[in-house]
């Protein structure tokens, strides 16, 4: 679903639903397709940039194995700091440079940022005070310029919500320090267990979040923190000697509980 090379190529697989399609299977090039869900592993596995990314979804047919499931998209970044994401409509793959720098779900990647124009009045900071007649309203504290910004967790609403907390955050000075500022952002964006189906109706595998990422292309460095465990843990690609290691599996969690330190008083 996700993944960074040594390369320092990120790749990532948003569940689009209702929208795009793929070409269909043809049994004669079955040599030349691959499985929609087996893409970001593909393409980590035999690109080492974004125009590699372009010249191999040219080459190749991209296909779903149940034609009940979702559709998804992608998207796709490099150590240049160039991002694309990548949608099949009608069949056919299409490329967008992603210069907003944000991926959700449905609905397509050009809508999302046409939606974009409905908060055109969002601004950090504080809005003005300002008089309606006679009365004088006033913002009741900090960060009012952002009234009127979608808190539902839809995925229109998460996509306008992080991409203007994403264009107001400061930069930072190091890989860590925007590691560190992202999970910050991105707590933001839990979805909690409950949340997106009828009471007593959870599914054995709810749509709540269940991990959380952040990626240091630079340093080729992947940090992740899960629903049980918000302690950050951290794989350095530039420690594993990849000649040697072979493919290893391991669970997100080995203990599905959340570490709490208790501080001692005296």
């Amino acid at each position: 679903a996700e993944g960074l090379n040594e390369a320092g190529l990120s790749a990532g697989l948003f569940y689009f639903p209702n929208y795009g399609r793929y070409e269909a299977y043809d049994p004669a090039r079955k040599s030349s397709s691959v499985a929609d869900l087996q893409l970001v592993p593909l393409v980590l596995s035999t690109c080492r940039d974004v125009g590699e990314v372009e010249e191999l979804i040219g080459r190749i047919r991209v296909i779903n194995i149940d034609p009940r499931a979702s559709t998804v998209h992608w998207r796709f970044a490099d150590r240049s700091g160039r991002q694309i994401v990548l949608e099949f409509i009608d069949g056919e793959p299409r490329f967008y440079d992603n210069e907003v720098g944000v991926l959700t779900n449905s609905p397509d990647f050009p809508w999302q940022i046409t939606n974009l124009n409905n908060y055109v009045n969002l601004h950090p900071g504080n809005a003005e005070a300002q008089r309606i007649g006679n009365v004088r309203i006033f913002p009741f504290g900090a960060g009012s310029g952002f009234l009127g910004i979608p808190g539902d967790v839809t995925p229109p609403s998460r996509f306008v919500r992080i991409a203007f907390y994403k264009a107001t955050a400061p930069a930072c000075e190091t890989g860590l320090d925007a590691v560190l500022q992202s999970f910050h952002i991105l707590n933001n964006f839990d979805i909690p267990i409950g949340i997106e189906h009828p009471e007593g109706h959870a599914p054995d595998i709810p749509s709540a979040t269940q991990w959380t990422s952040a990626i240091d292309l630079a340093n080729r460095r992947l940090y992740y923190k899960t629903s049980y465990n918000n302690s950050i843990r951290c794989i350095d690609l530039k420690k594993i000697d990849f000649a040697r290691i072979g493919y290893q599996a391991h669970p997100l969690d080995t203990i599905q509980q959340q570490p709490i330190e208790e501080l001692s008083i005296s």
